[in-house]
């Protein structure tokens, strides 16, 4: 393992040549470009996903974590378009070295089900039964217990719910998904009132945003209200995942499909002119550092709409193309996605010789969507 002080050095050489060397912003690249920077993330963090180089927070090294678990969905999707089985199998070991289970550690926690997205993208493509029986079996028991404490975010068993926004990026999906594979349509039905209900907490009507969590409702920074990048990437992403896996037509179908268009047109109205969103999503002049993990999932998002039909191409392909320019200049030679934010719950800080898991989760499944557009 290459020690992680040796990458500070290597992170700012490799990147500080991209401003030269990248992708003009607003450029259509060729679909051999988007599956060569892919392959070279995908390869970079399959050789060290269970080290902590380049890493934020090495101590995120669950396996069937949430980190993880957004890893795996971008993998998932690279496998798809990649042409190449390799990825398929690398993920198929994970699920069998993770006994095809979800973390233990919390029974109710929406973090402590993501990687149950890895498990139902394989099950569809191998259906094999093994792969989903312990999800099931756990969210059985949940939808018999159905936990009623608040969602404000102070409160003790806040956590048993999806009072954060993340949450709607992490176990709603899994609980869609469950329903298209057993053909039972009370998983996505109990998904859809948690959902609503979680929404009605933190969305925020007027800028069409949603809060982290109820600790941000009245907290301004210079005025302007806190709305985290990320967190508002987790639902977006969330809603590009969880929507192929509703009924078209139907009251959900309508309900999510209007929110993500409500989010899409902010979205594109406040992407920087360099291609990236800020960390604090209205205030791009506080922080104008690149990063990565929210850019990808809007990027990702917002191509995946193009691609369905959702997205007006000629409005929202500027966005996206840009949104991937920005994303590649920040790929080292090495292949390792920098300037993503360290786990947190809040705008902060990005470097470009440090990275997470998650962020090319992000990346990967905003380029397969970027691959399916460019096809198009």
């Amino acid at each position: 393992m290459i020690h992680p002080k040796k990458s500070v050095k290597t992170g700012f050489l490799t990147l500080a040549l991209f401003p030269m060397v990248g992708m003009l912003a607003g450029a259509s690249p060729s679909v051999k470009q988007v599956k060569a920077d892919m392959a070279r993330v995908a390869d970079w963090q399959i050789e060290h996903y269970r080290d902590d180089y380049g890493r934020n927070n090495p101590r995120s090294d669950d396996l069937n974590g949430w980190t993880y678990g957004a890893l795996y969905v971008g993998m998932e999707k690279w496998a798809e378009v990649a042409g190449d089985d390799t990825y398929y199998t690398w993920l198929k070991n994970v699920g069998q070295e993770l006994e095809w289970k979800l973390r233990a550690e919390r029974f109710y926690h929406a973090d402590d089900h993501a990687v149950g997205q890895l498990y139902l993208s394989l099950y569809g493509k191998y259906n094999d039964p093994k792969m989903i029986a312990a999800t099931r079996t756990q969210f059985d028991q949940i939808m018999a217990e159905t936990p009623t404490s608040s969602l404000d975010h102070t409160k003790r068993g806040h956590s048993k719910r999806w009072s954060w926004c993340d949450a709607l990026f992490m176990a709603p999906p899994v609980w869609a998904q469950l329903s298209t594979a057993t053909g039972d349509p009370k998983y996505r039905d109990w998904m859809f009132g948690e959902f609503k209900a979680t929404t009605e907490y933190l969305f925020d009507k007027e800028e069409h945003l949603y809060f982290r969590d109820s600790r941000f409702f009245k907290q301004r920074h210079k005025g302007k209200k806190i709305f985290w990048s990320r967190g508002n990437g987790w639902v977006f992403g969330g809603l590009a995942l969880m929507l192929p896996e509703i009924p078209k037509g139907s009251e959900q179908y309508d309900y999510f499909a209007g929110i993500y268009k409500q989010m899409a047109e902010k979205l594109i109205s406040i992407q920087t002119p360099d291609g990236y969103w800020a960390m604090s999503l209205l205030e791009a002049d506080a922080y104008p550092t690149p990063e990565t993990s929210g850019t990808g999932f809007y990027c990702f998002g917002l191509a995946w709409g193009i691609n369905n039909g959702i997205l007006n191409r000629a409005t929202y392909e500027p966005a996206v193309l840009k949104a991937w320019a920005a994303l590649t200049r920040c790929i080292t030679k090495d292949g390792m996605l920098g300037y993503v934010q360290p786990i947190g719950a809040e705008p902060g800080q990005a470097w470009p010789d440090r990275t997470e898991v998650y962020g090319a989760g992000a990346f990967l499944a905003a380029g397969a969507e970027v691959v399916r557009m460019l096809e198009k």
